[in-house]
């Protein structure tokens, strides 16, 4: 046996062994010399020096089942190195990205967010931009740190409503690439919401209804030539002349609803001075004592292809408004709930006045006992349907909770929804 497979209690005979070799040697030497080998010239017979050339004899390994140390015997052995077990199948690994972000793009916010610890690789996979196109964070409480990764990964549309913002410190120089953006009802700080806003330049439709704004963000929403459909309802906390020259750049909006800001009349007349042709939803609702007879002859004149107008609680508007509305010419829906200077007889005649009218709102106007009389008289118009604006809202207004509408921005699902 070799030396590095012997046990350490065999180790040390290898000297005696050896010298009780040689001594052998010495002995079968002396006896050939007086033996049969006597009066040869060599010292060693042919027999002698092929043992003494051959090779030494292997001395026979232990073999020990097991493991090494049974029977008290420690064994320094080398192990043969185990073959690596030829597999079949494709390891993860071996996927190019291409493939493993298909696989990511059917998975939910919370379980891409879990693939994302795995590894370095993964992690960069999951907050691929291709994934995270359309993002929903409804309802979301202290979403600071979530929203400023959201919106790193160039998110496209975001959907965020009743959502609680704290602070938001975006450290992003580069523009924003939201598109579609609702923040309708959300707690969030002006000075947040001027740090979003200052960075989007490719908006077209943007819901910020409830919200405390600055003409900083109005100025910045100037900046989006691309604009067609803006909710600002509710709003408050802007100049006219911000509001003049948003209008003015943003040249392209279709839909607007302006209803029940804190507006006064140099706000109104800034909005109907500065539309252009290309509107065709407005909601200029809520302004009893500030929209005048003069101001709808304006508006009709610079915005003829409207479809949906709602000049509801426009406490100063009476029938002569009618002659002023009959000039456009593509009006389909028409809201005048609390227009309470308006008779009911003048409503009997709206159904010659209007020919392609199909939406009439006239809550407060007339009692309930009168409808049927009034629908007699224009038979082709359904009176009083809507109860709520849908114009250039994200969600419809008419929605029931939890259902499938409930969760659309714009009649479009996000991909990548929150759960609470």
């Amino acid at each position: 046996m070799a030396a590095d497979s012997m046990s350490l209690q065999d180790l040390p005979c290898l000297s005696l062994q050896g010298s009780m070799l040689s001594q052998s040697k010495r002995i079968n030497k002396r006896k050939s010399r007086c033996g049969f080998t006597e009066g040869l010239d060599t010292e060693c017979t042919p027999t002698e020096l092929i043992q003494q050339w051959s090779p030494r004899h292997k001395h026979q390994r232990l073999i020990s089942k097991g493991k090494e140390n049974d029977c008290n015997q420690f064994v320094l052995a080398r192990r043969s190195r185990r073959k690596r077990e030829s597999t079949s199948g494709i390891s993860w690994d071996h996927l190019p990205d291409e493939l493993l972000l298909k696989i990511l793009f059917y998975l939910p916010l919370q379980d891409l967010l879990r693939v994302s610890i795995v590894c370095k690789r993964w992690h960069c996979l999951a907050f691929d931009e291709s994934l995270w196109h359309s993002v929903d964070l409804e309802g979301l409480t202290h979403m600071g740190v979530a929203l400023q990764q959201v919106l790193k990964t160039g998110v496209r549309r975001l959907r965020c409503p009743r959502s609680f913002l704290e602070e938001l410190q975006f450290t992003g120089t580069g523009p924003l690439q939201i598109v579609q953006m609702d923040l309708s009802s959300s707690i969030i700080p002006t000075s947040a919401l001027e740090n979003i806003i200052c960075h989007c330049k490719l908006l077209e439709y943007l819901s910020l209804e409830g919200l405390q704004l600055s003409d900083t963000i109005i100025n910045s929403l100037a900046r989006n030539p691309n604009l067609l459909q803006l909710n600002l309802s509710g709003c408050s906390g802007f100049s006219a002349p911000a509001l003049a020259d948003m209008f003015t750049s943003c040249s392209s909006i279709e839909q607007l609803n302006i209803s029940w800001c804190e507006f006064n009349t140099n706000h109104v007349k800034s909005v109907v001075n500065n539309l252009s042709s290309s509107v065709t939803h407005l909601n200029l609702s809520g302004y009893r004592d500030s929209l005048t007879l003069d101001d709808v002859k304006l508006l009709v004149v610079r915005c003829p292809h409207i479809q949906t107008l709602d000049l509801s609680d426009s406490t100063l508007l009476m029938a002569d408004s009618f002659p002023v509305l009959a000039q456009l010419k593509y009006l389909l829906h028409l809201s005048l709930s609390r227009c309470y200077h308006i008779h009911l007889a003048a409503l009997t005649d709206l159904g010659k006045t209007f020919p392609m009218l199909c939406l009439l709102d006239i809550f407060g106007l007339v009692h309930d006992s009168h409808l049927p009389s009034l629908k007699k008289e224009m038979p082709r118009v359904c009176i009083n349907s809507r109860p709520f604006s849908g114009i250039a809202r994200p969600t419809p207004a008419s929605r029931l909770i939890g259902s499938f509408s409930d969760r659309t921005m714009w009649n479009r699902r996000c991909r990548l929804r929150f759960k609470l």
